[in-house]
């Protein structure tokens, strides 16, 4: 826990500053409640030849809900970082439920691997946005490294699982 919060206290020492301060709790914000990354599983569920890749990304949100929201965070109910520097002021409000696993993290990445693993050329420029949502987290002092890192697995695991349960979904019979 000190390597962890040397890290969070070496982002705050050298890369704090006055439009990081205003970009990273607006990435997070895109994220609150995985608004950005089901807003692109709706758009892409609308449009008949993105709709694989909408759908990939939809198993992947749901399969991340389940997993992250309802059984891990609940499970592990790990104390976030703010909690040991009661002093430090954030930049968002304080969330209220446990910090591992990171759940913007996990949302974002799931949709990414959703993505990559059903071929779609989107998940590039959903990576960096999924990226920049992870590193916000531990700008913002709300989450541990390894709370993200924790959320990039979880994400690359349920994602690969939407892209998988799509493909069998879509799957055509075989005709005899």
């Amino acid at each position: 826990m000190e390597l962890e919060l040397t890290i969070l206290d070496w982002i705050q020492l050298h890369l704090r500053c006055g439009f990081l301060d205003w970009l990273m709790p607006f990435v997070s914000g895109l994220s609150n409640h995985g608004e950005i990354w089901i807003l692109l599983a709706a758009v892409l569920l609308l449009l008949r030849r993105q709709r694989a890749y909408g759908l990939s990304a939809a198993c992947a949100l749901t399969l991340d809900l389940i997993a992250c929201n309802i059984l891990l965070k609940p499970l592990i109910g790990r104390v976030r970082p703010f909690a040991f520097r009661p002093d430090f002021p954030l930049l968002v409000p304080p969330p209220g439920d446990a910090s591992f696993p990171s759940g913007h993290t996990a949302a974002a990445f799931a949709v990414v691997f959703a993505l990559r693993f059903s071929g779609s050329p989107l998940w590039r420029p959903a990576l960096a946005l999924a990226a920049v949502t992870a590193f916000s987290r531990l700008y913002l002092y709300v989450h541990w490294p390894t709370d993200v890192l924790g959320g990039v697995l979880l994400g690359a695991a349920v994602g690969w699982a939407g892209a998988k349960l799509t493909k069998a979904l879509l799957k055509k019979p075989k005709e005899p």
